[in-house]
């Protein structure tokens, strides 16, 4: 049976790969999208961010547009993989 992922167990990590799993693997999400459409602060984003970025299952780009700093955040697909395990252990978990 599959493991519940510590780290993408907390609620907002578990919101945060969810929103990231959604794009296709080659697209990415801008920091303050991603924030919004979460309700979190940047703070609270930026931490839980940090924290995934550790684990490799997500990849910070910082970057300029328009001479404007960016910050885009993608899934890996270690990211991918781990957030399927998580959601299997989770269906798991339901059954009973």
């Amino acid at each position: 049976m599959p493991e519940l992922d510590k780290i993408i167990h907390s609620p907002a990590r578990l919101r945060i790969m969810a929103a990231l799993i959604a794009l296709r693997a080659d697209e990415q999400l801008n920091f303050s999208t991603l924030g919004e459409t979460l309700e979190l602060t940047d703070g609270n984003l930026g931490a839980h961010l940090q924290t995934l970025e550790e684990a490799g299952y997500i990849k910070v780009e910082k970057t300029f547009v328009a001479r404007k700093p960016r910050t885009f955040v993608r899934a890996t697909a270690r990211g991918r993989a781990r957030f399927e395990e998580h959601v299997e252990a989770l269906r798991e978990i339901c059954k009973v």
